[in-house]
């Protein structure tokens, strides 16, 4: 399996970046994907920014490990994994993660492990500003649990 895994600090262009993934893969009978945006949300919640900062020398070869373990899970054909760092705004595109494979269980698959891991045990600080000014966030006790069920014996084939 060949992956594409990149930090982005410019705008993502998710329908081009999956455009591009699936002419690079032909073969593949099913290709999953999940973008992530900003959640702008309501009132004195409302999110008016969404920072996200990595530590470098981990942040890029965790998720190249990611990566591989997805790819030792399942038989996929490729998988891309794109993230943003610096600032964003409400709507902005955050994460794309898209997998191509035979059959289609496989790719949703592996994007659901791939998500659940960078949701939970990512190499990124998040921080949003509301009007009530910053704070940091935190996986919530459910993206916890997503996380925990892949570890699991026989983890890999459960939804």
């Amino acid at each position: 399996m060949n992956s594409h895994v990149a930090l982005a600090v410019e705008p993502l262009l998710p329908g081009a970046e999956l455009a591009s993934f699936a002419r690079r893969h032909p073969q593949a009978g099913g290709i999953a994907s999940f973008l992530g945006q900003v959640r702008a949300g309501d009132g004195e919640e409302a999110v008016l920014e969404l920072e996200l900062s990595h530590f470098a020398p981990l942040t890029l070869p965790g998720m190249e490990a990611l990566a591989n373990e997805a790819g030792k899970r399942w038989q996929l054909e490729s998988l891309l994994i794109v993230h943003r760092v610096g600032s964003l705004l409400p709507g902005d595109p955050i994460v794309l993660v898209a997998a191509a494979a035979r059959h289609r269980r496989e790719a949703f698959l592996a994007v659901d492990f791939v998500m659940d891991h960078l949701k939970s045990d990512a190499w990124f600080w998040k921080r949003e500003r509301t009007k009530g000014g910053w704070r940091w966030v935190e996986p919530r006790l459910a993206d916890h649990a997503d996380l925990e069920r892949w570890s699991t014996a026989g983890a890999s084939a459960q939804v």
